[in-house]
């Protein structure tokens, strides 16, 4: 591996590890079952495949270039994640529990919207990327690898961040300890669908 894989690996890591409504959504997930926490990761890893996909193709170029779609984009995905927020702050503590039957569908579908909503992500891989294609190297095999990099740090990642969770279970689901750590991810998601509204609306 040469030194900018390193290298990019290195900031990939910590891009992908930066708390944010992502890693808050795993934790949600997770405190129900290690089977929604893990099925939530992967929807996660299926939504950074589309942000890789746009920014190998160009089309987040696009977002840039149109700063209308890209607020559009960012008011769908702050409402989305808004209502997530309340929906757990509305939670009660005895439905953390441990349901291994659930369908993996709901958690699933929510780390992909989640993490596809997005639109800084697309951003953030269209600035980087490049940064790690040598001069005069073909761009699109060097750019699939560096994408790919992503897509394994993210699902290693969240899926550690489930099982971790999941381990913790029997404490984090009694019912101080589930109310704490569910007031705090939904207040975390409220804060954070309020972030990404805040931007596009003060821009008007």
């Amino acid at each position: 591996m040469d030194a900018q894989l390193i290298a990019f690996t290195g900031v990939s890591a910590g891009l992908v590890a930066m708390p944010g409504a992502d890693f808050t959504v795993v934790v949600r997930n997770a405190l129900v079952s290690r089977r929604a926490g893990i099925a939530c990761a992967l929807g996660i890893g299926a939504g950074l495949l589309v942000h890789v996909t746009m920014a190998v193709v160009g089309v987040a170029a696009v977002l840039a270039a149109v700063p209308a779609l890209f607020r559009a984009l960012q008011v769908v995905g702050g409402v989305y994640v808004l209502y997530l927020g309340v929906q757990t702050l509305r939670q009660r503590p005895s439905e953390v529990v441990d349901t291994r039957e659930e369908s993996t569908a709901r958690p699933l579908r929510q780390g992909f919207v989640t993490n596809a909503l997005n639109p800084k992500a697309s951003l953030t891989f269209l600035s980087v990327l490049p940064q790690f294609v040598p001069a005069g190297a073909p761009a699109l095999p060097r750019t699939l690898l560096l994408a790919l990099i992503v897509l394994a740090i993210a699902l290693v990642w969240f899926q550690v961040v489930a099982l971790l969770v999941d381990r913790l279970g029997r404490w984090l689901r009694r019912p101080r300890a589930a109310r704490a750590v569910t007031v705090a991810t939904g207040a975390a998601l409220t804060a954070f669908g309020a972030a990404l509204l805040a931007g596009p609306l003060l821009a008007l």
